[in-house]
């Protein structure tokens, strides 16, 4: 095969039109369809982005010969190295593709819309993920889903977030099994200003079973202790967290 022949069958198997790879390379199309016809060679360094960019060597798409059988692909051996699928939008925005499937051992997906064991987009999905959204095993976004989760607002097994929902919950507001925060509501709970639940620790303890802190209180409140609590949660929990203290006065 000839370097042009190469070239164009790497970008269908990409499935990239001549005017978006183009754009990736940063040439015209008009040199990506002289490349492919072999009327014209790329560049030094143009050949290296293509060789990045379709996960070859230079020593292939310059040498006139077919690519080096692996031993994993000798006989009738699978493994999960041989495992591997991979789609993506011919549609491009800002140069990623509007959707991209890729799965496979050691492949990652890039898209606005991004699925594969490693993923990165707006909206992403798989093992390792990271997004606007996001969600798998471990998972990083402003909305983070997983069994570790990191963002702004996070449900995990464990998360860790300025909102987090968890098993194990860390956060500013934090609510879970084991919750640790600002504000924090949990079966153990421990806050810096106000805690709920069954166990509670914090400078305003609420507790099922037990309390411990500066003013710690047991369920169930008469009315007047119920007023004192709620007076003093305005006075000591900061204006920006009132929203919280109100979610937590709601159960109380």
């Amino acid at each position: 095969m000839t370097l042009g022949e190469k070239l164009s069958m790497y970008r269908k198997q990409n499935n990239y039109t001549q005017e978006q790879l183009a754009e990736l390379v940063g040439v015209s199309r008009q040199a990506v369809s002289k490349w492919e016809s072999d009327l014209a060679y790329p560049e030094t360094e143009k050949l290296i982005k293509l060789s990045e960019l379709y996960d070859c060597s230079l020593d292939y798409l310059l040498k006139d010969k077919q690519p080096e059988v692996q031993p994993n692909q000798v006989g009738l051996r699978l493994n999960f190295s041989d495992i591997h699928f991979e789609k993506k939008s011919t549609r491009m925005v800002h140069g990623v593709p509007l959707w991209h499937v890729n799965i496979g051992y050691g492949r990652s997906a890039k898209g606005i819309f991004a699925l594969g064991l490693a993923a990165r987009g707006v909206f992403s999905c798989g093992l390792f993920s990271m997004g606007v959204f996001s969600c798998g095993v471990m998972s990083l976004g402003l909305l983070a889903f997983g069994s570790i989760a990191l963002g702004l607002l996070a449900f995990g097994a464990l998360a860790l977030g300025f909102i987090a929902l968890g098993g194990l919950a860390v956060g500013a507001f934090a609510l879970g099994g084991c919750a640790v925060g600002l504000i924090s509501m949990g079966g153990a709970a421990a806050a810096q200003y106000l805690a709920y639940g069954d166990s509670a620790t914090a400078q305003i303890a609420v507790g099922i079973t037990e309390a411990r802190g500066e003013s710690a209180y047991l369920l169930p409140l008469e009315p007047e202790f119920r007023s004192h609590l709620f007076r003093s949660i305005e006075t000591i929990v900061p204006s920006w967290l009132q929203w919280a203290a109100d979610i937590v006065k709601a159960f109380i």
